[in-house]
């Protein structure tokens, strides 16, 4: 179990502005929980671009490849059938399952991919710092206990309506 401390703000610019305070201070953020985006809150806080665009063109090409081999193998190896002295290779018609493939894939990996990256899979335990937070609320936590001090006086000044120290 660990601890954190959260300050818990009414508005997305006083939220913003905290932030901008703490990262000034050189106090880590652990994390920061808001009710809807907040448009500028990733660049502030420095995220980095998510890797998942390039894990859909991955999969999607796994489904093109999956498709075209099974088909070939298919259609050259495991059944050849000469209708009427045409090729064993008929590419045009692999494009209709070529493309559900390689949508099935991209769409059921990324589906996955994206519960295993943040954590939702069946038995993990939910992590909410503060039952407002899904509402109305917006949240800073803070995990360095040394600083700790420091980081109540800044949520004060910055506008918090609440701090507490939080178990998870």
């Amino acid at each position: 179990m660990a601890k954190y401390l959260i300050g818990l703000y009414d508005d997305e610019e006083k939220l913003l502005a905290a932030i901008e305070h703490i990262k000034k201070e050189g106090l880590p953020i652990h994390e920061v929980c808001t009710p809807f985006p907040v448009h500028g809150l990733d660049s502030l806080l420095q995220l980095k671009k998510s890797r998942l665009p390039d894990a859909a063109f991955v999969y999607g090409a796994l489904g093109t490849l999956t498709a075209l081999s099974m088909q070939i193998y298919m259609y050259t190896i495991d059944w050849p059938v000469n209708i009427g002295g045409k090729s064993h290779l008929p590419f045009p018609s692999f494009i209709p399952i070529i493309f559900e493939l390689t949508v099935l894939f991209a769409g059921v990996l990324m589906f996955l991919s994206y519960l295993a990256v943040n954590r939702l899979y069946p038995g993990q335990k939910t992590r909410v710092f503060h039952p407002r937070q899904t509402d109305d609320a917006f949240v800073v936590a803070i995990a360095d206990t040394t600083a700790w001090d420091k980081a109540k006086e800044l949520f004060q000044k910055t506008g918090a309506f609440e701090t507490q120290v939080v178990e998870l």
